[in-house]
């Protein structure tokens, strides 16, 4: 699992490891420290289950919510419904917990707690955009403790005169929003201050605050046993400095207070002076339960995490589930409505000795509010380790010698400053509440797509969950997102959205494995498996495309055009590698795919490639048509580039992105499968001279043309491709200059008539798919009818009628050129016979050439009928040079023989 911790792949980086402990310790010294970079790197897994996963998760569910919005949640949604939101919240945490187990015992678990989980089961996307989002939310997190502090340090000393009456309290500081934003500034400072210098002092005294915060509690549970019923008066100042007070009361155990507290009772709120609403409540409460990452996080930490995470987390949700039931009961059954309403610190008014609660609040929060900083810092350095962000987050992968993130914790400071200006706990406990939920859907995400890939190796050993309570949970934390706050919701959900985005784009590539890849896989193969070819039928057909390649350096404006023709089609780039296995070590064709693959990411084609060794082109090609594709899709159509003696262009000369010096810093060379551009030239070999011998024969060629029609493939020759232009991916045309002509006529038999045979009708359909593309949209089409003029039989007047309907009811948009062919027709030498294998004079082949020089000069592209090759190897030589002489400086030219039916006329 050592390659776990490998960052995105760039030249030259490797062996990064991960570490976000939330409860931050000076374990994030990476294993590639060499000597001078700092102390030796020892193990820091030391923590157990209790100690590292049941004390910061315990201390991060309690935190400000138990001491100062228990009354809070009771008081203004009465028990029944306080209880129903925290069976709701738990029950949502639990699901997600049990995705949490899942994935933790799926593997071994490395630094980096909740992010490396999700990063490493969804992947890069996913796992950046979804960190961001956990970074965010525990930067909100973090400002609501330290504003719930402040709350109580003000309850205590603050110079409101309306609690001026208990002469217990000293009361110096004064009040205000900007006196809010002070003191949270103060606190978030000692709290930079602690994670810069000595992030290990929290890691150190977690259980030391623990255990203060448990005689906290301890206090409050014998005060409801110990304390007398008294009165209270509680003073607040309300807006336009008017005065309220209000008469409330501790009444200890009391059935009539039970029955009074039991259904809900939402007013307005003294610190916000907003109605209160079920909504708005259990957005406050739910911040309680934001902590159940907090021991996932201390992954780096831990002795067996797999163990640990599972076993310390569910432990730590029972505890704290039956602490908040207890507490729920017995202030509803203890305290009167209006205290509970109007005085959020009111465990302090009701307690044998008021410092117990005051200490375990100063103790929970500040924990609290320094974990959250910690833990986000870490989530923070470990984004910006993977480099998913590039620039932006580049400088919170530094550390210190002790391997201590101190720009991340810099980051994280400043971005919680700007969360504190809020000035109330209650104005961003929704916000918080919001960015957690969606966190906790990312994980039950994670875990639903790794059980619905169904890949072999996920086998956790944690088996109390399904693809139903991932699911469940999903669903549970979506829904209630936007019952807490529809604008708040939207507003997250379309920021990953866009951090998605962000990151798909930017191409990362990892060694994590994609989730992605798993269910792609696994839905491709069940439709691949619907896709039945006997329910194929000739008005859905399309063009399915196997081209073969000799050299993609010469190859590449025809890749190109090929793209443009394939219409939503298979296409597949062949290429045969001549050997013998038997010879060979090993295969050679296994090492070449990552070069081909890298250049389609060139080229930006959409095909796949397949590659096959053989001791001849021909049979490799036989292979490839025979065995390439899956089920329904096969190719139907090979095409091959022109068999002559021209001398090759090399396109990687040509074009910039295949050039050195186009390589920048960022661009397409940091995120290459380990084919860098020079590697990717020297794999491909020069084109080749004029002198240079073939590896093709002629007989061979015009075999494998046989072979296909044979087959059953259509065929298509492309000549003078090399001298097409506007084909590439950065080109900006849009065909409104280009003409695209089509010869549907075979013009190697003048006596030919038919102009609607099976290979005429291919020749236009494929015109037509052509027309269709992007790049192509805009041409004009033109259809060239030969007749001859001279003749007496005036045949050609019906035909072309019969022509202009069967093109109305294609649907195809063209023009029609009737051109006279008379000068080709007085050179056939036996018209009546149909053969066009025959020797054809130098004279007809002129005459043809020139036709189409005179017609045809100016388009983008021609179309023209291919005759069927010679059923006789020798002719094999003869069959190439009509073809040869007929196209000669034509430019662009498919040639064309379909075999197939393409054309419907019903609807």
């Amino acid at each position: 699992m050592s390659n776990e911790h490998t960052p995105l792949l760039t030249p030259g980086v490797c062996g990064l490891t991960v570490g976000t402990a939330a409860c931050g310790t000076a374990s994030d010294v990476t294993p590639e420290s060499g000597p001078g970079t700092g102390p030796p790197n020892k193990d820091p897994r030391k923590l157990d289950t209790f100690f590292g996963v049941m004390v910061p998760t315990i201390l991060s569910m309690f935190s400000i919510v138990l001491f100062l919005r228990t009354g809070f949640v009771v008081g203004h949604a009465g028990l029944l419904q306080g209880l129903l939101m925290l069976v709701v919240a738990y029950t949502i945490i639990s699901l997600t917990v049990l995705s949490i187990c899942a994935i933790s015992t799926n593997g071994a678990v490395q630094g980096g707690g909740a992010y490396y989980m999700i990063s490493r089961s969804l992947g890069p996307e996913f796992g950046g955009s979804i960190g961001l989002m956990f970074f965010l939310a525990k930067v909100c997190a973090c400002g609501v403790y330290v504003l719930g502090l402040v709350e109580a340090i003000l309850d205590v000393f603050g110079s409101d005169p309306g609690k001026s009456q208990n002469s217990s309290r000293i009361r110096v500081l004064p009040q205000g929003y900007w006196y809010t934003v002070l003191y949270s500034s103060i606190i978030l400072l000692l709290c930079l201050m602690v994670c810069l210098v000595g992030a290990h002092i929290y890691s150190r005294t977690a259980f030391v605050i623990l255990l203060v915060v448990t005689v906290s509690l301890l206090s409050i549970f014998i005060s409801f046993l110990a304390v007398k019923p008294q009165d209270f008066v509680i003073t607040h100042q309300g807006p336009g400095n008017q005065t309220s007070h209000f008469n409330v009361s501790y009444t200890g155990f009391s059935a009539s207070t039970l029955r009074n507290n039991l259904g809900a009772g939402y007013s307005l709120d003294y610190s916000t002076n907003n109605l209160m609403s079920f909504a708005t409540v259990f957005a406050v409460m739910f911040t309680s339960c934001t902590g159940i990452m907090a021991g996932a996080n201390m992954s780096g930490e831990l002795k067996n995490p797999s163990v640990s995470i599972p076993k310390g987390t569910i432990l730590a949700v029972l505890y704290t589930f039956t602490v908040y039931i207890l507490l729920f009961i017995m202030v509803s059954s203890t305290c009167s409505r209006g205290l509970l309403i109007q005085d959020y610190g009111f465990f302090q008014r009701i307690n044998i000795w008021p410092p117990f609660v005051t200490i375990g609040i100063y103790c929970g929060a500040l924990s609290a509010a320094m974990s959250s900083m910690i833990g986000a810092s870490r989530i923070l350095h470990a984004l910006a380790k993977d480099q998913l962000f590039g620039l932006p987050l580049a400088p919170a992968a530094v550390k210190s010698r002790s391997g201590n993130p101190w720009v991340a914790v810099l980051y994280t400071w400043g971005l919680t400053q700007c969360v504190v200006f809020a000035g109330q706990l209650n104005a961003i406990a929704g916000l918080v509440t919001v960015f957690y939920l969606l966190a906790y859907a990312a994980v039950d995400l994670a875990c639903l797509a790794l059980e619905w890939a169904s890949a072999p190796n996920f086998r956790p050993t944690f088996q109390v969950f399904s693809w139903h309570t991932c699911l469940l949970g999903i669903v549970s934390c979506l829904v209630m997102m936007f019952v807490i706050n529809p604008v708040y919701s939207s507003a997250s959900i379309i920021l990953l959205l866009l951090l998605l985005l962000i990151l798909h784009y930017r191409a990362p590539t990892s060694s994590w494995g994609y989730i992605s890849q798993a269910l792609i896989f696994h839905q491709v193969r069940k439709y691949l498996l619907m896709l039945d070819v006997r329910k194929d039928h000739v008005k859905f057909w399309r063009p399915q495309v196997l081209l073969m390649v000799a050299n993609p350096r010469s190859s590449c404006q025809l890749i190109l055009f090929v793209n443009q023709l394939k219409k939503g089609g298979l296409y597949v780039l062949g290429h045969v590698q001549l050997g013998d296995l038997d010879t060979l070590p090993s295969d050679p064709v296994q090492q070449q795919y990552n070069f081909w693959l890298s250049l389609v990411d060139k080229l930006g084609v959409k095909a796949f490639v397949d590659l096959t060794l053989s001791p001849s082109v021909r049979q490799g090609t036989q292979h490839l048509l025979r065995i390439t594709g899956l089920g329904g899709m096969k190719p139907n159509m090979l095409i091959l580039g022109f068999y002559d003696n021209c001398t090759p262009e090399d396109f990687f000369l040509q074009d910039s992105a295949f050039c050195d010096s186009s390589m920048g810093k960022g661009s397409d060379g940091e995120y290459n499968f380990g084919v860098d551009l020079p590697s990717l030239q020297a794999h491909f070999p020069p084109v080749r001279h004029v002198e240079s011998p073939r590896w093709l024969l002629p007989e061979e060629y015009v075999g494998i043309i046989s072979d296909a029609i044979k087959m059953n493939k259509n065929v298509c020759l492309g000549r003078y491709f090399f001298q097409l232009e506007g084909e590439d991916k950065d080109s900006k045309v849009d065909g409104s200059e280009r003409t695209i002509d089509v010869w549907p006529l075979n013009l190697l038999q003048p006596g030919s008539r038919d102009c609607v045979d099976v290979c005429s009708l291919f020749l236009l359909q494929m015109a037509c798919v052509l027309n269709m593309s992007n790049r192509w949209r805009h041409a004009r089409m033109r259809i060239f009818l030969n007749v001859e003029t001279e003749s007496s039989d005036q045949g050609w007047v019906v035909n072309e009628e019969t022509f202009r309907e069967l093109l109305r009811k294609l649907r195809i948009r063209a023009s029609i050129k009737i051109v006279p062919w008379d000068s080709v027709a007085q050179h056939r030498a036996q018209p009546e016979e149909d053969r066009p294998t025959q020797a054809l004079s130098e004279e007809l082949l002129s005459a043809v050439n020139s036709l189409l020089m005179e017609h045809s000069s100016q388009a983008a592209v021609r179309f023209l009928y291919l005759p069927r090759p010679p059923a006789q190897s020798s002719q094999a030589q003869q069959y190439l040079a009509n073809l040869e002489a007929v196209t000669n400086s034509l430019g662009p030219t498919l040639l064309i023989h379909g075999v197939t039916p393409v054309t419907c006329t019903d609807l």
